[in-house]
């Protein structure tokens, strides 16, 4: 059962296209990692999804409902986290956490406190002198600490230090492993990679890239290394094979995953003795798509 359905969702601000045709499909009980640049669409699309923004064209829906026309009737199944948290200054922790559970009405004390405890946060001092990490813990606390059906989660671990991080991933599986369904928007690409059952990648308002990391991985290259007993030769006029290196009786090289059956028939003539397969990381795809881009921006500083 798909819990956010887009399908051709635009949002245009005055004459800049914002979000160009985003199909996006979360499903009940899953991890869907959101990932991109700044300026990328993914804080545009949260936000409609959420109500605070109205569409320009397209559908969307959370839970079968319009984010727009039902906003409040869906905000009692949603639990959301921004990247940066700001809190009533002159209430505590605590406090602003019992707030945010009475305005929901569905907070889980028990696990509120444990809550506490697993992110070391001392509910007794005030919002005012909290770090940005501090606060980030307050709005996770009572996130995770609530009934919520779907977490949407915006740059959740912003300021926090990776222990905190390794809590904050746990969390996230407890929810799933609920059942529960979680949209989690990162720069923070190795927590996407270890959290996510699918990705999509947005550039410049369209989703380029959607589906299991396993899927993804298809689309681009594994690398490899291989020792053999004969010198290979001729590796480099084999079809998918990329930025070459041989020394001595070692090779190594970039393929293309279609292509790995036919490299491995073709080194199995020179007696291999040994062989790593490294597939692609998450970083590796991300960078398919913004590394240029990236460095444009780079050489223009």
């Amino acid at each position: 059962m798909s819990v956010i359905q887009s399908k051709n969702l635009t949002k245009y601000y005055g004459k800049v296209l914002a979000l160009d045709g985003v199909d996006l499909e979360v499903n009940e009980g899953e991890v869907y990692g959101f990932i991109g640049p700044n300026g990328a669409g993914k804080s545009t699309t949260i936000r409609i999804l959420l109500g605070l923004l109205r569409k320009t064209s397209g559908d969307v829906r959370l839970f079968g409902k319009d984010p727009w026309n039902d906003a409040v009737e869906l905000h009692k199944r949603i639990s959301y986290v921004p990247g940066d948290v700001n809190l009533w200054p002159n209430l505590t922790g605590g406090e602003a956490i019992d707030l945010f559970g009475r305005i929901r009405g569905d907070m889980d004390k028990k696990r509120r406190d444990q809550l506490l405890d697993r992110f070391s946060l001392d509910p007794s001092k005030k919002c005012r002198t909290y770090s940005k990490g501090n606060r980030q813990k307050v709005a996770l606390v009572s996130a995770f600490a609530s009934q919520a059906e779907l977490f949407i989660l915006d740059e959740p671990t912003s300021g926090l230090d990776p222990l905190m991080e390794s809590v904050f991933q746990e969390c996230v599986a407890e929810v799933k492993a609920e059942g529960k369904s979680v949209l989690l928007s990162s720069h923070i690409l190795a927590e996407v990679e270890k959290l996510c059952d699918r990705v999509g990648i947005i550039r410049e308002g369209k989703i380029v890239e959607s589906g299991t990391l396993d899927e993804l991985r298809h689309l681009t290259r594994t690398f490899m290394t291989v020792s053999t007993s004969n010198r290979i030769e001729g590796l480099d006029k084999v079809e998918g094979v990329h930025q070459l290196e041989i020394v001595g009786d070692e090779a190594r090289f970039q393929v293309d995953s279609t292509r790995m059956d036919q490299v491995l028939k073709f080194l199995a003539q020179y007696e291999i003795k040994g062989l790593t397969s490294t597939p692609p990381t998450l970083e590796e795809l991300f960078m398919r798509h913004y590394g240029e881009s990236i460095q444009d921006a780079k050489g223009g500083e």
